[in-house]
Order: C-alpha cells, then sequence, then structure tokens
C-alpha cells in the first residue's frame, strides 16, 4: 500500500510540478507577448505535450491514487490513512475534471483557429486557460499535500 501511496505522490507531485511552472513562467512571459506569439507558442505546446511521458504522469497519478485509496480502504487497518489518501484522489480526479471541461476545449478551439485572427484567438483563449491551469495548479498541490500528509502517518 505504501509503494503505492509513494508511487501517486511522486507522478501528483510531477503533474502539480508541471501546472505550477506554467504558472509562474511559461504564462507569465506570454502576458506581454504580442498574439501571433502567444497563439503560435500555445499551439506549439500543445502538440508537444501529447507525449507518452506526460500522458504516464497525468494518468498514472490518478491511476495509482484510485489504487491506493482503494488498497487503504480494503485493508481497513488503518482508517486514518484512508481519509487524506481519498481526498488526494478526488483534489487529483478534480483537476482532470477541469483539464478536460475547460482546458482541452480551449487547446482544441486554439488549434482550429489556426493563425488567421490570432487577436481573436488569443482573446477567446488565454484569460479563460491561465484562470483554470492555476486551479489545477492549487487542485494538484492540495492533492499533493493529502498524499504527504498519509506518508507522514503510515
Amino acid at each position: 500500500m505504501e509503494v503505492l501511496l509513494l508511487a501517486a505522490t511522486l507522478t501528483t507531485g510531477l503533474m502539480a510540478g508541471l501546472f505550477y511552472a506554467y504558472s509562474i513562467s511559461v504564462l507569465p512571459a506570454l502576458r506581454d507577448a504580442g498574439a501571433e506569439v502567444v497563439v503560435e507558442v500555445m499551439q506549439r505546446i500543445n502538440k508537444a505535450i501529447l507525449n507518452a511521458w506526460f500522458f504516464l504522469g497525468f494518468a498514472g497519478a490518478a491511476l495509482l491514487g484510485l489504487a491506493a485509496a482503494v488498497a487503504y480502504a480494503i485493508d481497513g487497518a488503518r482508517p486514518a490513512l484512508l481519509i487524506p489518501v481519498l481526498a488526494g484522489a478526488v483534489l487529483y480526479l478534480a483537476q482532470i475534471a477541469v483539464t478536460a471541461r475547460v482546458n482541452i476545449p480551449l487547446n482544441n478551439a486554439l488549434a482550429a483557429a489556426g493563425s488567421d485572427d490570432p487577436a481573436a484567438a488569443r482573446a477567446a483563449f488565454q484569460a479563460r486557460w491561465v484562470r483554470w491551469n492555476n486551479v489545477r495548479t492549487w487542485l494538484c498541490t492540495a492533492s499533493l499535500a493529502s498524499y504527504c500528509w498519509a506518508l507522514l502517518q503510515a
């Protein structure tokens, strides 16, 4: 069980770090860039990030968190650990919901916009995407904190 929890913690930490890096570096760097630059860079990032390493962390964190929660629920020997493990899994799944309902559709709309009207594409994309990326960052960070708390108690 602790191995599952540790793996969930590590993969969630990687995802929290990724979203945090966007929040504190990539997105501020693009804030004052021209519309053409913002659109092109984000289109390139959105293509590049779709790789096996990203998927391993993104989906792996969810699967490992759920597996850890199930393992602690079935074990029943340490019920106090189930709460933070389950909280970590739920918070991470909330991040996936935000990604699926907000960020991915915005990415797809940006890709479909091409480069015909960069100012309009940027206006439809940037502010909302940044706001919801920050929400993903906080959800992943809270999930990571829950898992860390459980590890300290294990």
